[in-house]
């Protein structure tokens, strides 16, 4: 077992500063010293044109371009290389897994990937100049792969297959830009299919309304449906799946098997969150071994992050923080049944050769 952890993230204030901060705070860890070893080993296969990226972004969520430029002067990079890092247009992202399943006043999510792409940070951000305040831990540091805004919109995101990417946002930047941009799960549908995709996902969008969207998106289509169960195959654009789902339907039947007996939110944690009930999987080396359990309670303004395994989730009041109030820890700890390096932690986070 590999004790890991999750540094919070707690800032108010314009998005350039938010950005400045990350980036002063990014200077000389270990995220970017793993991400500095990965590119010389691995070339990216396409150029990065900066006005093509900031008319992108602008469209969709102009704050995040401030944050950019912050995260370029706390690191003191060119902008090209802040962009090929962390504006999430036109990136490649790896498989992996991922389970989902909402009910009354809840979203639960599993995120299921490989450790040397974890970097542990748990970000609150309330803007003081556009965008709504946001709650979630980050993936390519400005991108957020589940999490909730003051609005009580919920988003997660469920890998399909990066076949025939397109020009377009990877998952992460487009969790960001609903969670910045959209109130309600008809915004965040609408924005969804608004905008360009590189890979495929489902996307689920979950609000105070206790409504649930699923949204199937490709680089060549999007298509829309409303369930309370979402893993790694789509239902409605079945041409776009993937040669074998076992996985993913062995995690859908374990959730749907299960559902009669879940009663609350913290039995639907429970479920996702224990190691014996099929849902939870160790396959870190497959790219597909649950790293995180988040909950999201809209109408409560709570959120819940377990690292590892069979534990009990640690409860932030957003609505308490969103008024001003602190949190009082700085860190989420816990534990992963594997020896994998984590990106923030330690060295080795990063491939060489084919690896």
């Amino acid at each position: 077992m590999k004790k890991i952890y999750s540094d919070i993230l707690s800032f108010r204030g314009s998005h350039y500063d938010f950005g400045l901060y990350q980036g002063q705070q990014l200077a000389g860890s270990w995220t970017v010293k793993n991400r500095e070893k990965q590119w010389k080993v691995r070339k990216p296969r396409f150029v990065v044109e900066t006005e093509e990226v900031k008319a992108a972004i602008v469209r969709f969520a102009p704050g995040l371009w401030e944050e950019l430029l912050g995260l370029r002067d706390g690191l003191g990079w060119p902008m090209e290389q802040v962009l090929m890092e962390f504006g999430g247009y036109r990136i490649d992202y790896k498989r992996s897994g991922c389970s989902i399943m909402t009910g009354d006043g809840y979203m639960i999510r599993n995120y299921d990937y490989m450790p040397k792409t974890y970097e542990g940070r748990y970000s609150l951000f309330q803007p003081t100049d556009q965008g709504y305040a946001i709650i979630g831990p980050t993936q390519r540091i400005t991108g957020r792969m589940d999490g909730m805004n003051e609005k009580g919109l919920v988003m997660g995101y469920n890998f399909m297959h990066r076949k025939r990417p397109g020009d377009g946002f990877i998952c992460c930047m487009i969790g960001r830009m609903i969670l910045e941009s959209c109130a309600d799960v008809q915004e965040a549908v609408d924005m969804l299919k608004e905008i360009p995709h590189r890979h495929s996902f489902s996307y689920t969008v979950f609000d105070r309304s206790n409504q649930t969207y699923i949204v199937e998106a490709s680089p060549r289509g999007v298509e829309v449906r409303q369930s309370d169960v979402c893993t790694n195959h789509f239902e409605i654009m079945t041409k776009e799946n993937r040669n074998h789902l076992v996985d993913s339907m062995k995690r859908m039947d374990a959730i749907q098997s299960n559902r009669p007996e879940v009663k609350s939110a913290m039995d639907a944690f429970r479920l996702m969150n224990d190691t014996d009930r099929g849902v939870f999987s160790k396959q870190y080396r497959n790219w597909a071994g649950t790293i995180h359990t988040s909950g999201y309670l809209p109408q409560e303004q709570k959120a819940w992050m377990a690292l590892g395994g069979d534990r009990e989730p640690v409860e932030i009041d957003f609505g308490k923080w969103l008024t001003g109030a602190e949190l009082g820890f700085e860190r989420i700890e816990g534990e992963v049944d594997t020896d994998i390096p984590f990106a923030h932690m330690e060295d080795g986070a990063y491939w060489s050769g084919k690896k």
